[in-house]
């Protein structure tokens, strides 16, 4: 069980931390505090359920086809390299994150449409949410186990960005900073990777 927890937690960690549309509305709405809380509760829920359709939608499909967990065991090792090798160029030439633009007030419904078009229009949610993280989940042992795990990254990730963007602002803001991240994230990619490639 806890094996598929931790995986789902690298896994996600590794994907939700790039510096992204996503990520940089989030950070953007919180360093000008305006409803951050919300905006982050919003983005773990969308998380949550794409993760869990994912996984229990392909599981039951994969299960029934070892020819598809193939391609899905594979394919996800093969992604995993590539988004790895992706971070590792990120890291050799960093950029820091830029501020957006001062602008008026925004009502909290406009907000969080903005926020839930940010999320679920952008067609990379569904190649990572669901059919990334969803396809390795359907593989592990414990695939609620894994859910769990991938939910609990995103609302440690969006929270802890929600909470302290004002305090790290300055610290966000170097490139020196998101060389260290995307380091980190190329390797929990290469380390699942290889776990792919190498069990049975």
């Amino acid at each position: 069980m806890w094996q598929s927890y931790l995986n789902g937690l690298l896994v996600a960690a590794g994907l939700i931390v790039a510096i992204g549309a996503q990520n940089a509305f989030v950070l953007a709405q919180s360093l000008r505090r305006e409803h951050h809380l919300p905006v982050a509760a919003l983005c773990v829920l969308c998380d949550a359920v794409l993760v869990s359709a994912g996984v229990f939608g392909l599981a039951a499909v994969l299960l029934q086809s070892p020819t598809l967990l193939a391609v899905a065991r594979w394919g996800g090792a093969a992604f995993l390299l590539w988004y790895g090798t992706k971070a590792l160029l990120r890291a050799a030439r960093p950029q820091g994150l830029e501020q957006a633009a001062d602008a008026g007030p925004r009502s909290r419904r406009a907000v969080l449409l903005t926020a839930l078009a940010v999320t679920l229009l952008n067609p990379h949610v569904y190649l990572d949410t669901v059919l990334l993280i969803g396809s390795l989940g359907a593989q592990q042992a414990e695939p609620g186990a894994y859910a769990l795990g991938a939910a609990s990254a995103s609302l440690a990730w969006f929270f802890g960005l929600a909470l302290g963007a004002a305090w790290l602002s300055p610290w966000l803001a170097r490139p020196a900073t998101w060389r260290l991240l995307d380091l980190g994230v190329a390797l929990m990619m290469f380390a699942v990777a290889m776990q792919l490639l190498l069990g049975d």
